[in-house]
């Protein structure tokens, strides 16, 4: 499934074809940050089919893959993970060589390892830029698609020692100035991929017992729970979204960085509830790690429990808010230079 671009074509006198691959949430986020460097070229996505995903190909030439990681097996779903990693397999190379790319850029996750695969088989100079969720450790992605890259990055300098040729671009950066003006609204997100009930039921309860006294909107991911009383929805598109947190002054999300650094980015109070793997609501417990790591940063707060929940609340609402982003400015510069030192493929 394919969508068609949009955008004006490029001016710049050596245009590449560049497959830009990343599974949703912040993984694609990131490769949006990167626009500067791959919008004047002829570029398409690959990425999931989700609210994400469907903005996005409603702008860009869009290839969409199946959503598939080892954790499913892990959860009691072995040959769900098989048939979508065989489809996956399979779509990928059909477009692929149909795209021929001459570089392939991706930032993870399991879903794009096949696209990383061909485009490395048919030719095209690989970049993998390990996730930026990852601070201690390597992801199984990174671990895999590392030796299929020409180059590596990762964005912690802790996981040099892992990657002994990658370069190493830490994005995180403070931002000065006041948050806009904000309502008396809470959003309560889950992300773009998987329902989480532990999340929305713990929202749904204190605004019940009147803990939360503000508006309340909640994003429940395909299938989740639904509370009564509370204005809910499945999936929103990024650009309501957006919209959303400029006004939101709390956000209860999960762990994910897409849904931490876009609330931080507009100010927001940050509550972040982690899923764990010991209660069957992830493949392992990246995001505890993550959400560690930006409490640890001071720019949000950690909540596991109803009750711990309920105090994240009052906390918040005392707390100073803070700005912050990710500055991709160095990775660009790196970008750049490769990209240099490439030549367009006949085809």
């Amino acid at each position: 499934m394919s969508a068609v671009a949009t955008g004006e074509p490029s001016a710049s006198p050596k245009r590449l074809r560049i497959c830009l691959a990343a599974s949703g949430g912040g993984h694609v986020r990131q490769l949006l940050d990167l626009q500067p460097v791959w919008s004047r070229h002829d570029y398409f996505f690959v990425t999931e089919d989700t609210a994400l995903g469907q903005t996005l190909a409603r702008e860009h030439r869009t290839h969409f893959v199946p959503h598939f990681a080892w954790g499913q097996a892990k959860l009691g779903a072995p040959f769900r993970m098989i048939g979508r990693a065989v489809a996956s397999l399979f779509r990928s190379l059909n477009f692929m060589l149909r795209e021929r790319p001459d570089l392939v850029i991706s930032t993870g996750a399991g879903a794009v390892i096949f696209p990383v695969l061909w485009g490395r088989l048919t030719g095209a100079h690989v970049v993998v830029i390990e996730s930026f969720a990852r601070f201690e450790g390597p992801s199984l992605f990174g671990r895999i698609a590392g030796p299929l890259a020409h180059d590596m990055v990762v964005q912690s300098a802790k996981l040099a020692a892992h990657y002994p040729r990658a370069r190493v671009f830490d994005p995180f950066r403070m931002l000065e100035g006041d948050p806009p003006p904000k309502q008396d609204l809470l959003f309560a997100t889950v992300g773009a991929t998987l329902p989480f009930d532990r999340l929305v039921d713990s929202v749904a309860a204190l605004k019940s017992e009147g803990a939360i006294p503000e508006r309340v909107i909640v994003q429940t991911g395909v299938g989740g729970h639904a509370p009564d009383g509370l204005e809910v929805s499945e999936t929103l598109p990024f650009d309501e979204v957006q919209s959303i947190l400029r006004d939101a002054s709390i956000v209860v999300c999960h762990g994910g960085t897409g849904s931490l650094i876009t609330a931080l980015r507009q100010g927001c109070q940050v509550i972040a509830m982690p899923r764990l793997s010991s209660l069957g609501e992830h493949y392992d417990d990246h995001q505890a790690e993550i959400t560690e790591a930006f409490a640890a940063r001071g720019l949000a707060l950690v909540a596991n429990t109803p009750d711990e929940l309920r105090q994240a609340l009052i906390d918040a609402r005392a707390r100073t808010p803070v700005l912050a982003t990710t500055d991709p400015q160095a990775l660009m510069a790196h970008l750049e230079t490769l990209i240099e030192g490439l030549t367009p493929r006949r085809r």
